[in-house]
């Protein structure tokens, strides 16, 4: 188990929820000396009817892996190593993809139940149910009941 958190995928939506999954990631890996790769991953629009399915732009993406290495770099500190990968495709494929040959997986959960839970669905709880890796999943913080 010494080696559990020494190389953590962390997926990024770049929402207040991921970036608190990241601080803990954080944390995990700077105890074991680890290191982090945070993954967004961009899915792909498909228009409904016949239309051709819409891929973001270069530059579009380029934007994305600045701001993202921005966000994971002030994260880390120099307490970790950090990567940031900016991908196009489903998530929670692009997850599980990500995640082999990694020891876990730290990632958010947005906290939706009910209805929206059901038409929006969950990447998060997709992930739990696949993936091969320790799955840690960080609730968002907010008022308790």
């Amino acid at each position: 188990m010494t080696t559990l958190f020494r190389k953590i995928l962390v997926p990024f939506d770049f929402s207040t929820p991921a970036t608190q999954a990241l601080r803990a990631a954080v944390d995990l890996a700077a105890a074991r000396k680890g290191r982090l790769l945070v993954l967004h991953a961009i899915p792909p629009y498909y228009p409904a009817g016949e239309g051709p399915p819409w891929f973001p732009p270069d530059d579009v993406i380029a934007a994305d892996r600045r701001r993202l290495a921005a966000i994971a770099k002030k994260a880390a500190g120099r307490r970790v190593k950090v990567a940031a990968q900016v991908v196009v495709g489903n998530p929670y494929e692009e997850i599980l993809r990500a995640a082999r040959g990694m020891d876990a997986i730290v990632m958010a959960t947005h906290g939706r139940s009910g209805l929206a839970h059901l038409v929006i669905g969950s990447v998060a709880e997709k992930v739990v149910r696949h993936a091969t890796v320790p799955v840690l999943t960080i609730r968002p913080r907010g008022r308790r009941r």
